[in-house]
């Protein structure tokens, strides 16, 4: 994790584990890395994940994870595995696991809108404070 400027913070997603940095920006974003951190109130911290497609986990979870989820009819319960979103929506994986681990209520909405994530290096958030 490197810190752009004032509230803006970058990961790079081929470095660690997908949960060891997810669990640090789902903090960022919650704003806990703050002294003045409120539980009700959405702070401006901006997460910059790069290199969304590289992403990785460790052990065989990349063959074996399975992401489910349920259409809300009878027997309507559908899997995607790791593998298939890596290729298809690497950027998806991201969402999901940081998604989850911020609690369920009406700000998790207004603080998913402060992630940024890229599938390479390239982002527009560089030349800030420079």
């Amino acid at each position: 994790m490197t810190k752009i400027s004032n509230n803006i913070y970058l990961f790079d997603a081929s470095e660690k584990p997908l949960g060891r940095f997810a669990s640090k920006a789902a903090g960022i974003l919650r704003g806990k890395n703050l002294v003045d951190f409120a539980p009700n109130h959405v702070p401006d911290n901006i997460v910059v994940i790069i290199n969304a497609n590289k992403v990785f986990l460790t052990g065989r979870k990349e063959e074996s994870k399975q992401y489910f989820h349920h259409t809300n009819h009878p027997g309507g319960i559908k899997s995607r595995s790791f593998s298939v979103l890596k290729k298809n929506s690497p950027e998806e994986i991201i969402k999901l696991a940081i998604r989850r681990m911020l609690p369920n209520n009406r700000l998790t909405s207004d603080l998913m809108k402060n992630l940024k994530i890229f599938s390479g290096v390239d982002h527009p958030y560089k030349e800030i404070n420079k």
